[in-house]
């Protein structure tokens, strides 16, 4: 029986793209794989306190630094849910990073968590893409990418809804047409993804 463990960070529980494409992708894993369990964590319902220095000596030892690690090894996949806000990941789900990262206990090629594939919704209001002209402000799927996969060696994948705004906001509305193909791309791969996964981890 697998395990994934899925965590949204939107502020907004209603009208997130982020987390509207989260379960979609679960409910496909939960069809494809009954037996399977779905461990959750809403950090924007209910946000980990920042990190500070007693949680930083202690450790793995720490409670709650503890669980969180012990959470994320005993995953087989991990979903993330990560809209842009001003140009990065939430500060929530950045907490949660900073508790579940622990040198000497899940970091380097050796980490439990390595090999594990862990599946990023990076949700944003317009475009961030190569040959925009905010590319060079992406610093969500580059700095996830560079983390996950440095820090625990894991197999890291985005799913990448654009332009979320364009309905929204007026300016942005000859937009739209892109902004509907981008919605409607990110719901079928994260079908596509947690049916390949679930087939992958039952096998």
């Amino acid at each position: 029986m697998a395990t994934l463990l899925h965590l949204d960070s939107a502020v907004f529980p209603q009208g997130s793209a982020s987390r509207e494409v989260t379960a979609a992708f679960v409910q496909t894993w939960r069809e494809q794989h009954p037996d399977g369990q779905v461990v959750y964590r809403d950090l924007a319902a209910e946000p980990l306190p920042h990190l500070n220095a007693a949680a930083v000596a202690a450790g793995v030892e720490h409670p709650l630094r503890g669980e969180l690690a012990a959470e994320l090894a005993a995953a087989d996949a991990v979903l993330i849910g990560a809209p842009m806000y001003n140009f990065t990941i939430p500060s929530t789900l950045k907490a949660w990073l900073d508790h579940v990262i622990i040198v000497g206990h899940n970091v380097g090629p050796d980490s439990p968590v390595a090999g594990t594939p862990i599946t990023v919704v990076a949700s944003r209001g317009g475009s961030y893409a190569p040959g925009t002209p905010r590319e060079d402000a992406e610093f969500v799927q580059n700095y996830l990418a560079k983390l996950l996969t440095s820090m625990f060696a894991a197999e890291v994948d985005f799913i990448v809804p654009e332009l979320t705004l364009a309905r929204t906001k007026p300016e942005m509305a000859e937009l739209i047409p892109l902004a509907d193909t981008s919605r409607a791309k990110a719901f079928s791969e994260a079908a596509e993804k947690a049916k390949t996964l679930a087939s992958r981890l039952a096998a």
